[in-house]
């Protein structure tokens, strides 16, 4: 996953998605709660692997659909072809 180009725009979409999700579950669950921030700077890279580990197939195939180097799936092995 280090070594795919991410189309970063639409990650950050996707992060900024959850983070409000997240932000509405909290504010109707825990109105006393602290309010988080959403971070300015954020690891799509880490998100990414994150969503293909714990996400749903929704989710994985609209990851998948971000990346823009051609993936090989070849005797069960996923490859990257370089550009």
């Amino acid at each position: 996953m280090d070594k795919i180009d991410i189309n970063e725009i639409g990650m950050r979409r996707k992060f900024e998605e959850e983070v409000s999700r997240f932000m509405k579950f909290q504010k109707s669950f825990f109105t006393g709660a602290k309010k988080l921030k959403p971070e300015k700077n954020i690891d799509l890279r880490s998100y990414a692997k994150y969503l293909l580990r714990e996400g749903s197939v929704i989710e994985k195939r609209e990851l998948l659909s971000c990346i823009k180097n051609k993936l090989i799936l070849t005797q069960k092995a996923l490859t990257i072809e370089k550009k």
